[in-house]
């Protein structure tokens, strides 16, 4: 069986606060566990007041504190914002604190506007450095050498689990060349899915860290009682889509009945752009849909994005995922950690 995952935005929405959608994400978390999902990861992203999770490496700790079993991460850390060693000291603490659980996936872009780039002391130049970042990370995350003066404590000897992280070719051919776990964003950029995952597995160079490629897929998914029903929850995805292209990005809003009435001929036609890898429906939809998703893909993960404003309402939605994806089989492959 392919494994099910979740990337959880944080989103903070028209009617909770923040600290409501850090408490919700950590509750999703909990749930997930049991449903079955391998991992949970959350993403950082600047300069937005409707996603909560700008400080990731706090907030993959308080979802982890109110967990057990279940891999939590970032999906990613966009490394060109930050020093390695810096992130090092981060993820390496959350792996003292949860051996065995942390997962560390890195994007190269900015993960928010150039004004914002600015605030963060970020370069267009340091996305250049993305690979040599990475192998100063790996370096960081082995044993330390008896003579090496340089450390990221407690880092050293955590060997935490990296992922690389795209949207395009680069990334696959960057994780290829690494021998690093791949996960493409098609849950935002669907276009070059198949052309990415063929390089990735045509060129994958065995390393330390994976002897094999692996590969996960993400999308967005939302499962209710009827197709109807589905669709209208998706109604607040859309919007949001919508919003970035104004330039008007706010607080998660409630489903309406027609989409519409909301957006322009045009804004429709970039949105859905988008979101056309989207699997949105009851159960035998949902279920229909990630079997072609996995047919077409081979992929060893799915990354799943349930973006419901309503938090029971989302709890329903992963809940009935995690049961229309049983059972679907593939051919086995040994999990990226």
């Amino acid at each position: 069986m392919t494994a099910l995952s979740i990337l959880d935005l944080v989103r903070v929405t028209q009617d909770t606060d923040a600290r409501g959608a850090l408490d919700n994400s950590r509750d999703l978390a909990g749930h997930a566990e049991k449903w079955g999902y391998q991992r949970f990861w959350v993403a950082e992203h600047h300069n937005m007041i409707g996603i909560a999770s700008a400080a990731t490496s706090v907030v993959i700790g308080h979802i982890a504190a109110g967990t057990k079993t279940i891999r939590v991460g970032a999906g990613g850390i966009m490394l060109p914002n930050h020093a390695p060693i810096v992130i090092a000291e981060q993820f390496g603490t959350l792996a003292r604190l949860f051996p065995g659980r942390i997962d560390l996936g890195l994007g190269r872009a900015p993960g928010t506007d150039q004004m914002t780039m600015r605030a963060l002391r970020r370069s267009l130049q340091n996305s250049d450095n993305f690979p040599q970042d990475i192998q100063e990370l790996q370096a960081y995350f082995a044993p330390a050498g008896p003579n090496q003066r340089l450390q990221a404590v407690p880092a050293a000897g955590t060997d935490v689990p990296l992922w690389i992280l795209g949207s395009s070719t680069y990334g696959a051919q960057l994780a290829a060349a690494l021998g690093l776990p791949y996960a493409f964003a098609s849950h935002f950029a669907p276009e070059q899915l198949l052309h990415a995952l063929q390089i990735y597995h045509q060129h994958f160079e065995a390393s330390e860290q994976s002897a094999k490629p692996y590969a996960m897929v993400g999308v967005n998914i939302i499962a209710a009682d009827t197709d109807a029903e589905a669709k209208r929850l998706w109604t607040t995805q859309q919007m949001s889509f919508t919003n970035m292209f104004r330039g008007t990005r706010g607080l998660s809003a409630p489903p309406i009945d027609d989409i519409e009435t909301y957006w322009s001929p045009a804004e429709k036609m970039q949105a859905m752009g988008m979101l056309r890898r989207s699997i949105i429906g009851s159960k035998d939809t949902v279920r229909a849909g990630i079997a072609a998703l996995v047919e077409e893909t081979g992929a060893d993960e799915l990354m799943i994005v349930s973006d419901v404003y309503d938090h029971a309402t989302r709890l329903k939605s992963y809940e009935m995922i995690a049961e229309s994806a049983a059972g679907l089989s593939k051919a086995p492959a040994e999990a990226a950690c």
